[in-house]
């Protein structure tokens, strides 16, 4: 679903729309009309697209275990192996 963002057309608005805010709807979902929390008028804005190029966005072993933080990786039911940071080797369910 895409989120989109509001801002208001009658300036001051209220401490929810005067700096415009954002809502997750459904591309079928009719556009908002009124500020849900004051009822004054609003817009939707066309606003910039998030868009992720490359892997920069994948966390890598090597950076996982440098900011603290400890992957395991599941290795049958219930049993995890650690494959980065600190921690025990293995986690079992039993």
């Amino acid at each position: 679903m895409p989120i989109y963002e509001y801002v208001t057309d009658t300036p001051p608005g209220c401490a929810v729309c005067c700096y415009g805010f954002d809502v997750m709807q459904r591309l079928s979902d009719p556009a908002l009309t009124q500020c849900p929390a004051c009822g004054s008028t609003i817009h939707r804005v066309l606003a910039a697209p998030h868009v992720v190029s490359g892997q920069s966005h994948v966390l890598h072993e090597k950076h996982i275990a440098k900011h603290g933080f400890t992957q395991y990786r599941r290795v049958a039911k219930g049993q995890y192996e650690k494959t980065a940071g600190k921690g025990p080797d293995t986690i079992s369910g039993d």
